[in-house]
């Protein structure tokens, strides 16, 4: 009696379609088993996001970079750059480097 009235129902009859169970494996397959899996396409397009943080960052760097480059062309800016980065002097001239040691 009781398969006959599970049989009777009308939500078993629906879930017990051929095409609802056909469509219900392909959508489960779709998400979780393919190779191009709905979970696959989000860690790659999150990855890309990454990449295009990535590339503005560098971007800036370089046109930071660049305008640097620019200000090296003049002749004092040079002097400056190589005197503050490299500790580079002119003849007959002493350079004192003063380092302050950090309290441990």
């Amino acid at each position: 009696m009781k398969l006959k009235e599970l049989l009777s129902n009308k939500w078993f009859r629906i879930a017990s379609n051929k095409y609802i169970l056909v469509t219900v494996a392909f959508v489960f397959w779709m998400f979780f088993l393919d190779s191009n899996s709905w979970f696959i396409h989000h860690e790659l397009d999150s990855e890309i996001d990454d990449l295009e943080k990535n590339k503005q960052y560098y971007l800036h760097e370089i046109a930071k970079d660049r305008a640097i480059m620019e200000n090296l062309n003049d002749s004092l800016e040079l002097e400056k750059f190589a005197r503050s980065e490299y500790f580079m002097k002119r003849e007959n001239e002493e350079i004192f480097i003063i380092e302050f040691q950090e309290e441990e």
